[in-house]
């Protein structure tokens, strides 16, 4: 999986996933797994009834990923400029429900003497470009969700990716549920390889690993490429980890598990959630790197949060 990675956000998630950094899994990630959960919830229908889900979801699949692959490849002309503009975003002036060149116009005249003018018109034209872009994604995925929400409604609400779990270390370790229940939290950090955000915050993540084994909590990290025990990706994966000093476990998990399914959708790395001992994902996402102070100070209160709870008991 060396496809180029993004800073696109995707609403696909909760309000809470707003964008500040590495973005993007791509659509063709998210739309296999979309197409694949409404094959699923088509099969105990007719087959005619069958067919149409499929084949409406593979054309939403491929819609999509065009859409995304023209975001791509508009970041990646531009890259010089965009880095720039990435590293002034600011999560918490962000719209989910909102059109995301807006959230970039915003961004860019917020800070627009740090631009010259050549710049700003590339990045204005972009922007355009990117609002229609995004118009038309918004559309599609609108016509998704509304062909999942009858298998959601067939779902527990208290279901979680990650009750029954299971997974391998980059060692060949089996790891199941009882990861989650021998400690009072698990911080699970979702991240890809060639994404810098990611790779910069793996030495504090580390840190924060050391710093709540006393408290009865854990870091655990998982590498989207590494899914199905793809062996390059984890020899690759494993050995950022080394040169960064990160220690903590690193997972490999199936991408048709519930919790291979969840990480598909995640479109904004890295993305960091707390679950708790019985596997319950707490509180809401944490996006951005915790080498920011305030995202690790903020964590580290919710982490105290979930170990508390988890005491009084």
């Amino acid at each position: 999986m060396k496809t180029k990675k993004i800073f696109i956000p995707v609403f696909t998630l909760s309000a809470a996933l707003l964008l500040t950094a590495c973005s993007g899994k791509e659509a063709a990630d998210t739309t296999k797994t979309q197409t694949t959960q409404t094959e699923a919830g088509t099969e105990a229908g007719t087959e005619s009834g069958t067919k149409s889900g499929t084949e409406t979801a593979g054309t939403s699949g491929t819609k999509l990923d065009d859409l995304y692959q023209q975001e791509n490849q508009i970041f990646a002309d531009h890259e010089d400029v965009w880095n720039k503009v990435f590293g002034m975003m600011n999560k918490s002036t962000a719209d989910p429900s909102g059109n995301y060149a807006d959230y970039l116009a915003d961004t860019v005249d917020s800070n627009k003497d740090s631009f010259s003018e050549d710049e700003l018109k590339t990045l204005t034209d972009d922007i355009e470009t990117i609002r229609k872009i995004e118009e038309q994604i918004a559309e599609l995925e609108n016509d998704t969700t509304t062909s999942e929400d009858t298998d959601a409604e067939n779902n527990s609400e208290d279901a979680s990716p990650f009750r029954d779990f299971s997974g391998q270390d980059y060692d060949g370790n089996t790891v199941d549920e009882s990861l989650f229940s021998n400690n009072a939290v698990t911080v699970v950090n979702f991240w890809f390889t060639g994404c810098k955000p990611c790779v910069a915050e793996l030495s504090k993540l580390n840190e924060l690993n050391d710093a709540i084994k006393s408290m009865g909590g854990e870091v655990v990290g998982i590498n989207t490429e590494t899914f199905d025990a793809n062996k390059d990706a984890i020899k690759e994966a494993a050995s950022i980890l080394e040169s960064q000093g990160a220690k903590y476990r690193n997972l490999s998990i199936d991408s048709d598990s519930a919790a291979g399914k969840y990480a598909s959708n995640i479109m904004a790395f890295p993305t960091t959630i707390l679950v708790d001992r019985n596997g319950n994902i707490v509180g809401e996402p944490m996006l951005g790197g915790i080498d920011n102070q305030d995202n690790y100070d903020t964590l580290m209160k919710q982490i105290q949060s979930v170990i508390d709870a988890d005491s009084a008991k």
